[in-house]
């Protein structure tokens, strides 16, 4: 969504992956069906779609990532290694929808988006969230916090799946919630080894 890379990096990325048994994800831009349809057809197993505020938002992402009869993706077979008769049963079951609840008004709606088949992660992403709360970078905001535990807390309630940013000191926190699918970011580790690396070699 934020990084400068491009559909003609994607294909070379995702057989990276391949290669190294890993899953590719990519963060889009927009939801936008061309655009979700376009980075599968790439080779990417898994989408992660910013600001789907409502239901209808998160249809839009199944009818664009999904062949018929779930869908409405375009047919084109990227992944050979499904094989041929099998490849959009295949490429149905074998895509990953992550969408991301990152506005109050996605919050506010988030019982009917819950009610989206074929989206497997729903995740909470708090710095934007609090942004939309006019709370821009208070993270740790009680109303913010109040707020994105409530929806993760709903999302683990539902059956579905719930997914947040975590760090060393709360991820613990969150998967003892229920959630499941966690992000965390490598600033922090870097800031906890150099600062251990500082201490053991006695500089201030």
């Amino acid at each position: 969504e934020h990084g400068p890379v491009d559909f003609r990096d994607i294909g070379d990325l995702t057989r990276a992956c391949d290669l190294w048994g890993m899953t590719s994800i990519m963060r889009i831009n927009q939801n936008e069906q061309a655009i979700v349809y376009r980075a599968l057809d790439r080779g990417v197993q898994g989408i992660v779609v910013p600001h789907v505020n409502t239901k209808a938002e998160a249809e839009n992402v199944v009818a664009g990532g999904k062949f018929s009869p779930v869908g409405q993706r375009g047919l084109f077979t990227s992944r050979q290694g499904y094989g041929v008769e099998s490849y959009f049963d295949n490429a149905n079951d074998q895509t990953m929808f992550i969408v991301l609840i990152e506005d109050i008004v996605a919050v506010n709606n988030l019982d009917e988006i819950l009610e989206v088949d074929h989206i497997d992660v729903f995740f909470v992403a708090p710095s934007d969230l609090a942004s939309s709360m006019g709370l821009i970078g208070q993270l740790d905001h009680p109303e913010v916090v109040a707020t994105r535990e409530g929806a993760l807390k709903k999302i683990v309630e539902s059956g579905r799946v719930a997914g947040t940013l975590t760090f060393n000191d709360n991820v613990d926190h969150f998967t003892d919630m229920g959630v499941r699918f966690v992000m965390t970011s490598a600033g922090p580790w870097i800031d906890a080894g150099a600062a251990a690396f500082k201490s053991a070699a006695g500089i201030a």
